[in-house]
């Protein structure tokens, strides 16, 4: 009679965690979820760096965007950038405080690959390019072309309740500064863990590694960075949820540099918090 009376609650308990879209449980780190057919949302995301060398250094970027998932295979997003640093006594950066309309961006996910019964790994592929006309390091006044491409896989290692994810990533971009056009870009991977402690709330950590080239390609590698974090989810209600993550880099390398961090391609710490409302 003991253990029938304690089974009962057990399997309530256990049949409240439904299926829960993976794209945003992770962090920075990207789910393979899409979403469902004719879903649209409307969000405000903002991703933060903080931390240079010396001196004070915060740069924020807000996504201001609007989604829509027309079929089950495809997603689209679109929206407007806006721009905040507040920079002081940084070496190679000119003091700076101000908010700016930072540019647009655009993405489409495509799922290659369905999480279900068929498979258990979901994949998706994603292209994102931006226009800014505010350097996201400096501040300054620039054109800019972005060009991120990701690869997020998932699964779930314990149903509806532990999801594992991997991101790979490479990013292009160049950028025209006092008439002069110079290119970078950055390639990177991130593994990620996602646990639901109740059916509303999902904890996590991340890890990233990503490496920095002046140069479209990886030919003038100048450093990398590794940053490592917790990560959290939260369903507000049916159609609402927020999902924050703070990373610090915590390695990095340097060409020339003597620091155990690489703080002149990447920031001390980094941080993201997304509200987003469905219908």
């Amino acid at each position: 009679m003991f253990c029938c009376a304690n089974a009962h609650p057990a399997r309530a308990q256990d049949s409240a965690f439904g299926e829960i879209e993976t794209k945003y449980i992770f962090g920075f780190t990207e789910g393979s979820g899409i979403g469902l057919e004719g879903e649209k949302e409307v969000s405000i995301e903002t991703i933060g760096r903080f931390g240079k060398r010396d001196g004070k250094y915060s740069a924020t970027e807000r996504k201001l965007e609007f989604e829509h998932t027309p079929t089950q295979f495809i997603q689209l997003e679109f929206g407007a950038l806006v721009a905040t640093h507040n920079i002081q006594n940084v070496t190679d950066l000119d003091d700076r405080k101000q908010a700016a309309f930072g540019g647009m961006f655009g993405e489409f996910r495509y799922l290659l690959l369905d999480r279900g019964p068929s498979s258990p790994v979901g994949i998706t592929l994603s292209v994102e390019p931006v226009w800014r006309r505010i350097d996201e390091t400096s501040g300054a006044r620039v054109t800019n072309y972005e060009f991120e491409t990701k690869l997020a896989f998932d699964t779930a290692l314990i149903e509806n309740r532990l999801f594992l994810a991997v991101n790979l990533l490479y990013e292009p971009e160049t950028t025209r500064a006092d008439g002069v056009w110079t290119n970078e870009s950055t390639f990177g991977g991130s593994t990620a863990l996602a646990y639901r402690v109740v059916p509303t709330v999902t904890v996590g950590a991340e890890l990233w590694y990503l490496r920095h080239y002046d140069s479209i390609g990886p030919n003038n590698y100048t450093g990398d960075a590794v940053f490592i974090g917790p990560t959290l989810h939260v369903q507000l209600t049916r159609k609402a949820f927020m999902t924050a993550a703070w990373n610090a880099q915590i390695a990095g390398t340097e060409i020339g540099g003597a620091s155990p961090l690489n703080l002149a391609e990447f920031s001390r710490h980094r941080a993201k918090l997304k509200v987003a409302v469905e219908f």
